[in-house]
């Protein structure tokens, strides 16, 4: 029996039947009767409302693309522990998928991540490349273009499955002004929405960035602040290395964890670099008003011919996992850097929670989790608990350009 104000009582005068005394107002008594034609009408307009919205509009034909890519991923899926026990499956791959297997076990029992039924299955693609991910910047100031999706707020950057589709948005883009950056990626997470499977394009890389990416992507069912790809991405790089190293360790696999934090230290070295140019581009920009777009280019173009040379000729001697060629062919603009700083932000930060809580992953994990939740900037929270000073933030950096 429920009370409803809006269903009329047609015995609301009537004389009471066994009913006990009634407070002041009146018992509403709802007919389940009355309410079918207008809940049918509700859900006929609901689910007008909703295919309209994935047929004709541009985020709702994205979401609708995306959701089939997400179905024929799920679709093809089957389970490892049958591809493991198929004597048909190569030697190689079963290693791999035992790995796989293994660093799940390891980064829910012993690191204490939520990593629900993530890399229980394997999906073979039917191509090389997963997804496309598109940034973009301003040319003349340090602002990200964003876009803004369901549940996750505002993130600078969007995968496309469909590459003509991606091309054309770089295009778009770069027609409107900005710097563009469009690069393929292997792997991504539904953040715990859907059974993210092993893809083949991740199953490429070698064993130790295999386990760093099993522990990154499951590092995003534990904890996804909305709005902030930045912090999540830079959290989710530490636990996902920290996390391999542990790993392999426990293993009795010394060789290879002392492998994963070497490349480690490579990361939080770009960091520091990427960190730097961030505040030398912006200086450069401070130097001249915002309404001398030119100079402003031009400043920025010196700076990172600058940093071409630093980087390969100073920075490069230091990286012991980074060749000499890769820096070279590095892409150096406003794009890519706003895009390398969403995963590259702060690295050495985390770290220092991680020492202040004995060197333990899982105890450094909780910490950062609880200070940064529901904070506007989670990089500060940590710097207040570590007793470091706020930096100021650059003006240039102030704001970010939107999708409609």
């Amino acid at each position: 029996m429920a009370l409803s104000p809006l269903a009329p009582d047609p015995d609301a005068d009537a004389e009471p039947r066994e009913l006990p005394e009634r407070p002041a107002g009146r018992w509403r008594r709802w007919r389940p009767a009355r309410w079918k034609p207008v809940l049918g009408k509700i859900l006929l307009g609901l689910l007008a409302a909703t295919t309209l919205f994935l047929t004709a509009t541009p985020m709702g034909r994205y979401i609708s693309r995306a959701g089939w890519e997400e179905a024929q991923i799920l679709r093809a899926r089957r389970p490892i522990p049958e591809l493991v026990a198929d004597p048909r499956t190569p030697a190689p791959v079963r290693e791999k998928l035992r790995l796989v297997l293994d660093a799940r076990v390891f980064a829910a029992d012993s690191v204490g991540l939520r990593v629900k039924e993530s890399f229980t299955q394997y999906t073979q693609l039917e191509h090389d490349t997963l997804v496309l991910v598109l940034s973009g910047a301003y040319r003349d100031r340090l602002k990200s273009y964003t876009w803004w999706f369901p549940v996750v707020g505002r993130v600078p950057y969007k995968g496309y499955f469909d590459y003509e589709q991606a091309k054309r948005a770089r295009d778009r883009l770069k027609a409107d002004g900005y710097d563009v950056y469009l690069r393929p990626a292997s792997a991504f997470s539904t953040l715990g929405w859907f059974n993210d499977p092993l893809l083949s394009t991740t199953l490429r890389e070698d064993s130790l960035d295999l386990a760093n990416t099993v522990i990154h992507e499951v590092t995003h069912n534990t904890f996804y602040a909305k709005g902030q790809a930045i912090f999540n991405e830079s959290f989710a790089n530490f636990v996902g290395a920290r996390g391999a190293a542990w790993f392999f360790r426990a293993r009795g696999q010394p060789q290879a964890a002392d492998e994963v934090e070497a490349r480690w230290q490579d990361e939080k070295l770009m960091a520091r670099f990427w960190e730097r140019l961030y505040h030398s581009v912006d200086s450069a920009y401070g130097a001249w008003p915002l309404d001398s777009t030119a100079r402003r280019i031009e400043a920025r173009d010196s700076v990172y011919a600058r940093a071409r040379v630093a980087l390969v000729h100073e920075l490069g001697p230091q990286l012991k996992t980074i060749g000499p060629r890769t820096l070279e062919r590095m892409r150096l603009d406003n794009a890519a850097l706003m895009a390398r700083r969403i995963y590259l932000t702060d690295l050495d930060l985390f770290d220092r929670v991680w020492a202040k809580e004995g060197r333990d992953l899982k105890r450094a994990m909780a910490r950062i989790t609880e200070l940064a939740r529901d904070q506007r900037k989670p990089f500060d929270a940590l710097r207040t608990y570590l007793g470091e000073p706020i930096p100021v933030e650059p003006d240039s950096s102030r704001g970010e350009a939107s999708s409609d």
